[in-house]
């Protein structure tokens, strides 16, 4: 009877699962990602994503060894953050943006928040922004699939427009496989989906955000992305751009994204809303990023408005 009443404290759930385990899911999960940019834009897309998670892992290890604390490389979040990084980027940035990037992706965004679990951002989007807005030029020049860049050498022509551009026409299946100019990891829509599947069956994410992600880009999109409304082509916005990328690795983010159901899928309409606004109206062709990133500094409040009522929790009533 004894040992019936000892209580220990929580968690009192027991899971093999550890962060380094998750993490490591996750870098599975982006492998296809990663190999269908190598395919389509040659091994320098493979050098920057060396170069991203190599300072990634180096800038936290020099964290903490400044501040005489244990490592923290080893569970494997930096390499996470330095391969998404790398996905975000054209092939044809010169290989000191990864080195910038991960700086302000590791020690700005992360370490000078508390680390993993106390960023406010995706640490990852994070950079890019700051990437974005330093370094408009480089980080918006793309070249065409097949390009095969060779390292520390570019082409000469480096301005391929992206297909949320407009300036070109472009197929679904040239959409699906990744057979277009944009980002490393952002093109093979067919390898984001095998990432995601794996994800889903390994439990390491849900599908509310995702699906209340690109649900809501594509309900949008066919309603006013057209000449007139509901005869947009909501096909095209979902598999343009990054949304793949965002919505399924992104925008999933334990540390940036509301835990409870219904907060996933308020955050996952918002992101929606807030891409398809900043595609039709707004200056940049791409919303995906910014989206989540302002819907990561509403996540608190998201959070505690779709809490859920303590149980024996009763309404204060004055006498």
């Amino acid at each position: 009877m004894e040992k019936m009443l000892r209580v220990g404290a929580a968690p009192h759930i027991f899971t093999k699962d550890s962060t380094a385990v998750i993490m490591q899911d996750v870098v599975i999960a982006l492998l296809p990602a990663l190999a269908a940019g190598v395919y389509f834009f040659g091994y320098r897309a493979a050098l920057l994503a060396i170069i991203s998670i190599a300072s990634a892992v180096a800038f936290e290890h020099l964290w903490n060894v400044a501040f005489k604390k244990p490592t923290t490389v080893y569970d494997f979040s930096a390499v996470v953050s330095g391969l998404l990084l790398a996905l975000n980027l054209p092939p044809t940035v010169p290989v000191w943006i990864p080195v910038v990037g991960s700086f302000f992706m590791i020690i700005i965004v992360k370490m000078c928040f508390g680390g993993m679990g106390q960023n406010f951002l995706n640490p990852a989007l994070g950079a890019r922004a700051f990437l974005v807005v330093s370094w408009p030029s480089i980080m918006t020049s793309y070249v065409n699939s097949g390009a095969k860049l060779i390292p520390f050498l570019l082409p000469d022509a480096v301005t391929s427009a992206t297909p949320l551009s407009g300036e070109a026409a472009t197929r679904y299946i040239d959409l699906f496989i990744g057979n277009i100019g944009g980002c490393i990891g952002e093109t093979s829509k067919i390898a984001l989906l095998i990432g995601l599947a794996y994800l889903l069956i390994r439990k390491v994410i849900t599908w509310r955000i995702p699906v209340a992600f690109v649900g809501t880009v594509a309900a949008l999109s066919w309603v006013f992305a057209g000449d007139g409304y509901f005869n947009g082509d909501w096909l095209f916005h979902i598999l343009s751009g990054g949304l793949f990328l965002g919505a399924f690795f992104m925008a999933t983010d334990y540390s940036t994204t509301p835990v409870t159901k219904n907060g996933a899928f308020v955050f996952g309409i918002g992101c929606g809303v807030l891409t398809v606004i900043i595609r039709l109206i707004g200056g940049y062709p791409e919303g995906v990023s910014y989206s989540i990133l302002l819907m990561n500094v509403a996540s608190p409040l998201i959070e505690k408005a779709t809490a859920p009522k303590r149980f024996g929790k009763a309404g204060f009533k004055s006498a």
